[in-house]
């Protein structure tokens, strides 16, 4: 068997032309080649696969049967594979407690870090608590002044509801004479009626003695006796004076606060030992929205608050009515117009009382005294009274996710955000950049005692936050919920994590790590990968990067086309093996002899802008930006310099509210101007087309509809009296009920893979017999499902409706995916571009806005040709194009350009420069314009 080398052979995964390939063990490989030509087949679904199944193999039946296994790929045999590790684009977690930290298991660490060396403060008065040992307590009770009158107090209950008799009876047959209840001394043998719905305190006293010479002796006897009733808690009270609490636990003797050890479970927010009561950890609470009740140019009579607009209750307007008679203003006042004292009223209520005649629905007339709770008051109430989910689904209109009042985002309980290390507070520490993050652990000063305890945890989280910084992620905090990061970010996060394993002689497949990297931070990946490589690894890497095709130790091509067009090896070696290669599209683009032209002239704005002023949300400065109507606009920048928050978060979502009436709530902004100039606004984003395998491209552009009506129209449907529904496999008719209309059914194996069969009754077609007797041009509905973007265009030319919806799909680069193909294995890219290709079909109205964010992922030289007409014949309908994006032949193309930075995080958010590309290109402040100037 090959040693140094992966031996790949008769490989006829997906659209592979039964190949043969090897490659070399202990090096970077770039597959690249067109979307489309089958460099995924190859490395994830052949590769990666047949290592994962072997792996899985070799464990015993028992935990096999616990795994997910994965089904044999289409190859004759690979030989000379290591256990594989795929690190891919679809992992980040959607679940709200998963953080950048619990994901790259750093914060374990630091839990355990704050767990061993922390200090703990008091939450309430931030003073230092330590726990005292009998002989520390004996020492600072008997320095009271001489002649001192005490009471040495056990507290046996604390704040709680009851009658307590068992306690008190305990306390008289234990032998004690006197207790102090309620801050009262009383004796134990009268009798004591506690009111059950009431709070108490019951202290046992167990010695009264004045300071004096000797009496330490007997002191320590009696804080002993008490701090073992007590359960490590007593209350030595100065008679008539001051009580003080002292705990041989942590406690604040002037709060009263008394603190359990310190375990690493109090800092966990996925535990109810450390999560924040108020949200159970998440950090965040829905909470109803005061600018999403209130429309603000409007009057409470002509409807501004917005939950009561549509209310058929009589209460509520005569309650208006009281409140406005009672604080004097107007209820045909526009809101803005009112004192901000009033909004508060009229949305958190008020405690003086309104007495106003109320009629209801039956006419019946009677004095009514109430005080106004405030709309969001009735709102809360209604929430929590209310059992049908349609008025709770109304009700949650109104609100929005803001950071938990009482944890302010820090996820934790207050006696866990008080502990300290170095100074800060865990939240303070993962609140901050990681390169932050990172200097604060460089330079942490620990004494003698906590540098044994903490040493190895502190190395530990050095070196994991090191990764973190050298594969460009520098300036994301450990708190960030790892549903926002980007397929990019997560995909990096994960390699960070594999470095930090240092595992050698593992085989990793990565799916294009370069995504959302600005060219400035792609030498630090490609250094990254090296340096798996130089432990002892092989890597491969999907990938369409110039730099990194460049920094290879060997490539594959793979084409020459997409689809049915590729599927073969056409170049492989060194770099400059490939640009000899005659079949080879990206040799020649490297070699130059194919190129992305730079536009003979710019587009010029309609003289019409979007203006965005004072955008602060996030990390951005209050920034002032103007978007050119009309013209095609890149915003670029590093990673984290703003880009997505403010187009995404801040632009799109106001848009949305504008246009649409969404409910989403924008970044934070002081205005914005010139909506009124746009009358839709497209997002295409990278979210799957659909969850299940149903959903599929031509359901997603709705040409399925068309075709079905095609289908429906043949003579002998009519015959048969078949309607268009006939044609679906979503319901009961036309479908092949054996597997639902799927085409597969799944077959649990229990000890191997569950195996994916075609359904026995249809072969995989999903349409019984009586359907697929109907053909059109000789080809069933089943037929049609199964050609591709391609095919499916030459078959349908002459139906407009379905060829300028096929068009489009082949336009945006889509011409190799079949029509049936279901949307789970779809790319976040491909997703993208189905997308656009559906709003590309329908008719623009020359004032709509385009936004798409990084829409070259997994995307060729030769399909960003194809990407870039499409985008340009948005514009040329009079459209506005905007794209958040690194790549340079995408940012050389645009008519303008908005530069964010000058770096991530923190050190982002400012506008550096705008301009026309070559404008950019001049400033050196701009590592986008530093790049520009080496290919303009």
């Amino acid at each position: 068997m090959a040693k140094d080398k992966i031996i790949v052979k008769g490989a006829q995964e997906h659209n592979l032309k039964n190949i043969d390939v090897e490659i070399p063990r202990d090096e970077l490989i770039v597959i690249t080649g067109l979307s489309g030509s089958g460099k995924s087949s190859l490395a994830f679904d052949t590769i990666y696969a047949e290592g994962q199944r072997r792996y899985v193999e070799s464990l015993s039946a028992y935990a096999r049967q616990f795994l997910g296994q994965m089904e044999k790929p289409k190859v004759e045999y690979i030989e000379g594979l290591s256990p594989s590790i795929s690190i891919d684009q679809k992992t980040t977690s959607q679940n709200p407690r998963s953080t950048v930290g619990t994901v790259t298991e750093i914060y374990d660490y630091l839990r355990l870090l704050y767990a061993r060396v922390g200090t703990p403060h008091c939450p309430e008065c931030g003073d230092q608590i330590s726990s005292q040992t009998i002989d520390e307590i004996v020492e600072q009770v008997s320095d009271f002044e001489e002649r001192t009158k005490l009471q040495i107090l056990a507290p046996v209950v604390k704040d709680r509801k009851g009658e307590h008799q068992d306690v008190l009876k305990n306390i008289q047959r234990e032998g004690y004479v006197r207790v102090k209840i309620d801050g009262e001394v009383r004796d134990v043998a009268e009798e004591i009626n506690l009111d059950k719905n009431k709070r108490h305190r019951i202290e046992v006293v167990i010695d009264r003695l004045i300071i004096k010479d000797g009496i330490k002796e007997r002191l320590a006897d009696s804080l002993e006796t008490a701090l073992e009733l007590g359960e490590g808690l007593v209350i030595v009270d100065i008679i008539d004076e001051v009580e003080h609490l002292f705990s041989v636990h942590f406690a604040c003797p002037d709060c009263g606060i008394n603190l359990e050890e310190l375990t690493p479970r109090m800092f966990s927010f996925n535990s109810p030992y450390g999560a924040c009561s108020t949200c159970d950890g998440l950090g965040s609470k829905r909470e109803f929205d005061p600018d999403l009740i209130l429309e603000h140019d409007k009057s409470i009579n002509d409807g501004a608050i917005l939950p009561w607009r549509r209310s058929r209750s009589r209460y509520y307007p005569q309650l208006l009515t009281a409140l406005a008679k009672h604080f004097n203003f107007s209820l045909d006042t526009p809101l803005r117009g009112l004192d901000d004292e009033i909004i508060d009223i009229i949305l958190y209520g008020s405690s003086e009382e309104l007495k106003f005649k109320y009629t209801n629905r039956y006419n019946r007339t009677r004095m009514h005294e109430t005080k106004f709770k405030g709309v969001i008051g009735y709102l809360r109430r209604k929430t929590r009274e209310t059992k049908s989910d349609k008025s709770r689904k109304r009700l949650e209109k109104y609100m929005s996710i803001g950071n938990c009042p009482d944890c302010e985002g820090g996820r934790l309980r207050p006696e866990s955000l008080a502990v300290t290390v170095g100074g800060r507070s865990i939240k303070e520490v993962t609140d901050i950049p990681i390169e932050d993050t990172l200097a604060f652990f460089n330079n942490i000063e620990l004494d003698e005692r906590e540098e044994i305890i903490g040493g190895q945890i502190l190395k530990e989280i050095r070196e994991r936050l090191t990764f973190l910084n050298n594969v460009g992620l520098d300036y994301l905090t450990l708190s960030r919920s790892a549903g926002t990061l980007s397929g990019g970010e997560a995909q990096r996060i994960r390699l960070a994590t594999q470095i930090g394993s240092s595992l050698v002689g593992v085989l990793y497949i990565l799916d294009e790590p370069s995504i959302g990297l600005h060219q400035r931070d792609n030498e630090r990946l490609i250094r990254t990968l090296k340096d798996l490589r130089d432990v002892g690894n092989t890597v491969i890497v999907v990938e369409h990067d110039e730099e990194t095709i460049r920094s290879a130790d060997h490539v594959i091509d793979i084409g020459p086309g997409a689809g049915r067009h590729g599927g073969r090896i056409v170049a492989q070696g060194k770099t400059e093996d490939m640009i000899k290669a005659e079949e080879s599209l990206t040799g020649k683009y490297l070699a130059g002899e194919k190129e992305i032209p730079i536009p003979e002239e710019r587009y010029r704005s309609n003289g019409k802008y979007l203006e965005i002023k004072g955008a602060s949300q996030h990390n951005l400065k209050d920034i002032d930006v103007e978007i050119p109507l009309g013209v095609f606009t890149c915003i670029t920048g590093v990673s984290g310099s703003g880009k997505s928050t403010l187009i995404n978060q801040t632009l799109n979502k106001k848009l949305m509210q504008e246009i649409y009436q969404s409910k989403d709530k924008p970044g934070q902004y002081d205005e914005i101007l010139g909506i009124e100039e746009i009358d839709k606004v497209i997002n295409i984003d990278q979210s799957p087309i659909g969850r299940t395998p149903r959903s599929n491209p031509a359901t997603y552009t709705k040409v399925f509809n068309y075709i079905r009506e095609i289908f429906a129209k043949t003579p002998e449907a009519k015959r048969r009296g078949y309607k268009k529904g006939r044609f679906s496999f979503n319901v009961k008719g036309g479908r092949c009920e054996a597997c639902s209309g799927d085409g597969i059914i799944k077959i649990e194996m229990h000890f191997l893979a569950d195996v994916y069969v075609p359904c026995e009754v249809c072969e995989g077609e999903r349409y019984n017999n009586e359907t697929l007797e109907i053909k059109y041009k000789g080809k069933t509905v089943a037929d049609v499902l199964d050609m591709i973007v391609e095919e499916a265009l030459e078959f349908f030319e002459h139906i407009p409706k379905i060829k300028r919806r096929l068009q489009t799909l082949y336009d945006v680069g889509l011409g190799y995916m079949k029509l049936g193909q279901p949307a789970t294995t779809l790319s976040g890219g491909e997703a993208q571009r189905v997308k656009l290709a559906t709003e590309l079909s329908k008719r623009s109205t020359g004032n709509t806005v385009y936004i798409l964010d990084e829409p070259t992922t997994g995307l060729h030289f030769e399909d960003v040709k194809k990407l870039l007409e499409v985008l340009k014949r948005l514009r040329e309908g009079g459209n506005t194009v905007i794209v958040i994006e690194h790549n340079l032949d995408v940012i050389k193309s645009a008519d303008y350009i908005i530069d964010l930075g000058p770096e991530g995080g923190r050190d982002g958010g400012e506008v550096i420069t705008t301009g026309t590309p070559e404008e950019v290109a001049e400033v050196k402040e701009s590592y986008t314009g530093q790049f520009l100037q080496e290919i303009l």
